[in-house]
């Protein structure tokens, strides 16, 4: 009797009573429906792709896929059409995206190729996108020259912003653009512009701006006159030269230079024509007495 109770104990034997224990941590339970499933897996793919072989023949059959999407023939760019740039400028534009057109829009850096296209001196903005019909469109914004800047090695023509646009050989391929000169101007091509607008009166006789130690403005009239203008308040100190001029004809006088660089007291300096002509005139006069 005794053995046969020993033979029904519904109680489970210690291995089987640790492992419903652990069964019961969803920690384990984790690891033995996720990560040993997973490592298994892992395991047999990578003792699988050992084989050299094997991993040729997947990249080929990869390398079928992605080429008989990407040369689908509503994925091909056929040619490129520019817009907003003048000829040079787009003849610019083909020789730094040398494409080989038929193209997949798929090997299309447009990104990339809008930084190539925005590095370009003329190009203010550019804006790529590949329309319907398999046309690469460049959109561009061409940067507008304002002034003229003369350096050492020549003329360069600079927008608003202070940016070289390009280069020019002669003076007279652009006659209605002001001229400025001197180290930084480019810096200060905003304030140039605004004191070429306060010259106002004086735009006929302006003949450019020239940037003094890359502080200060000299403005260059004809007949050899320059005025002089302070590092700080330079329209407001040209503005007073031209109300100056508007009411006592001072520039109409025989001056060459109109110092404004001490507000507190302007001076002037007479031409050494006029010196000359008063000190022989003076001479005449002490003669005949």
């Amino acid at each position: 009797m005794q053995s046969l109770n020993q033979r029904s104990d519904p109680a489970p034997s210690r291995l089987s009573y640790r492992f419903e224990r652990l069964m019961l941590t969803p920690l384990f339970r984790f690891g033995l429906r996720v990560v040993l499933p997973f490592s298994a897996a892992a395991l047999a793919t990578t003792v699988w792709f050992s084989d050299q072989d094997r991993r040729d023949n997947v990249n080929m059959v990869i390398d079928d896929i992605r080429t008989s999407i990407v040369e689908r023939p509503e994925f091909m760019v056929q040619a490129m059409v520019i817009e907003g740039a003048s000829a040079g400028v787009a003849d610019d534009i083909r020789e730094i995206l040398p494409l080989d057109f038929p193209v997949s829009s798929f090997d299309l850096d447009l990104p990339e190729m809008k930084k190539t296209v925005d590095g370009l001196s003329p190009v203010k903005s550019a804006t790529l996108r590949v329309k319907p019909g398999g046309v690469l469109q460049v959109t561009v914004a061409e940067r507008t020259p304002v002034v003229l800047w003369r350096m050492p090695d020549g003329l360069h023509l600079v927008d608003a912003e202070g940016f070289v646009v390009a280069e020019s050989t002669r003076r007279a391929l652009h006659p209605n653009l002001p001229v400025m000169a001197g180290e930084g101007a480019d810096l200060r091509t905003g304030e140039a512009l605004q004191l070429i607008k306060a010259a106002g009166p004086l735009a006929s006789r302006l003949r450019g701006l020239v940037r003094v130690g890359e502080r200060r403005w000299d403005l260059v009239l004809d007949r050899d006159q320059r005025i002089m203008l302070p590092e700080r308040g330079a329209v407001q100190a040209l503005e007073r030269v031209v109300a100056l001029s508007d009411v006592q004809e001072m520039l109409q006088r025989d001056l060459s230079v109109v110092d404004m660089r001490l507000g507190s007291r302007p001076t002037i300096r007479i031409a050494e024509r006029s010196v000359e002509a008063w000190w022989r005139l003076r001479e005449l006069r002490v003669g005949q007495e």
